[in-house]
């Protein structure tokens, strides 16, 4: 009895898996692999390249009107597709129209600022937020920490 081969989206996953990505990494990777697929009819990946993710991309900027990140985010999702799954290299640059970059600056807090807020705050919500500031941890890394992931003789925190 001859085993059917892995259905696409199951290679990526599998692939994503191997390489040790984060569930969030594995989900948007998948869903971006199927988006792509399926606005090219079904048409399997192999029998297309550089031409139709430069399509895709631009028909996501120009007609679903996607932020810069976004774009971004899809055009890794598709490069790990081919690259890893695949094992098919692309041309790049792709020509595609790239959406806008927003052009305002990032409002900081000054050091007094955040003080203030911290001092507002208790319990597990200042831990937090001071876990955040001091250690540079994203927020899903520092709300999944455990009490393992802590060395305090090496003042090390495992992520």
């Amino acid at each position: 009895m001859t085993q059917q081969p892995k259905k696409l989206l199951d290679q990526v996953r599998d692939a994503i898996r191997l390489k040790h990505y984060d569930y969030s990494t594995e989900k948007t990777d998948v869903y971006w692999a199927k988006r792509f697929v399926l606005y090219h009819n079904k048409r399997h990946p192999l029998e297309m390249g550089e031409k139709e993710i430069g399509e895709f991309l631009t028909y996501l900027t120009a007609e679903e009107n996607v932020a810069a990140l976004t774009q971004n985010q899809t055009l890794s999702a598709l490069l790990f597709l081919y690259r890893e799954v695949l094992r098919k290299d692309l041309d790049l640059p792709l020509e595609l129209v790239w959406a806008k970059r927003p052009k305002h600056l990032p409002t900081v807090l000054a050091k007094e600022e955040v003080r203030q807020v911290i001092a507002q705050l208790t319990g597990v919500h200042r831990l937090i937020v001071q876990l955040l500031g001091g250690s540079g941890l994203r927020l899903l890394e520092c709300m999944r920490l455990r009490v393992k992931d802590l060395d305090f003789g090496q003042r090390q925190i495992l992520v």
